[in-house]
């Protein structure tokens, strides 16, 4: 128990520690070029852990993914948020991810079987590394946009986009490194009766 809770506030003071360290080392971290791949040793967080970690981070995150200049993205942050906390997320590297969704996605948070979200719906989930020998910093930014029927056959109509910490580009199925990203796609397809989006975890839905 003891051991656990130096390992959580060493974590913690990590992220505290990360918000203002000099500009080459937040560049080293933002800059990451395997901030997508899977981590091998998420730190295991409590609700309330993870939160204070995201809230640390929050604004140098969102600064770093404007840099990519998405209009579709701005502002993200401000959107409905789904979870109560950043929970782990074994599609996208083992990160605590947040589930945003624009106003467009009205139906996300109840979408049925069958249904589908209307055209213009940009869902986002933003994500933090944590590893459990304490090591914390942005990972990427992960975004789907429902796009006009027709548009792309090959992803089902949607858009898949992932944005590094730093603003850089990793890869757009529209564009710039298409292919870099049609695994998110193939991934997606376990969900296709969802319109081809995962939801949070039910221990982690806000309001519940």
């Amino acid at each position: 128990m003891i051991l656990r809770l130096t390992r959580l506030i060493s974590i913690y003071l990590a992220a505290l520690a990360f918000s203002g360290v000099s500009a080459p080392y937040a560049a080293a971290q933002s800059t990451d070029e395997d901030a997508h791949i899977a981590i091998e040793n998420p730190a295991d967080l409590s609700k309330e852990e993870a939160s204070r970690i995201y809230k640390s981070l929050q604004k140098r995150m969102a600064r770093g993914y404007d840099a990519a200049h998405l209009d579709l993205l701005m502002n993200y942050q401000n959107w409905p948020l789904f979870n109560d906390a950043p929970y782990i997320s074994a599609t996208h590297g083992q990160r605590y991810v947040n589930s945003y969704a624009n106003r467009m996605a009205h139906n996300y948070g109840t979408l049925q079987e069958g249904e589908k979200l209307p055209v213009g719906s940009v869902l986002a989930k933003d994500s933090v590394t944590v590893t459990d020998e304490g090591n914390i910093h942005p990972g990427a930014l992960f975004v789907m946009e429902k796009l006009p029927e027709g548009a792309s056959p090959e992803t089902a109509d949607w858009r898949y986009i992932m944005v590094l910490p730093d603003g850089s580009m990793f890869g757009d199925t529209t564009g710039f490194r298409a292919s870099a990203v049609a695994y998110c796609h193939d991934c997606h397809e376990a969900v296709a009766d969802r319109d081809y989006t995962f939801f949070v975890p039910e221990d982690y839905i806000a309001g519940n």
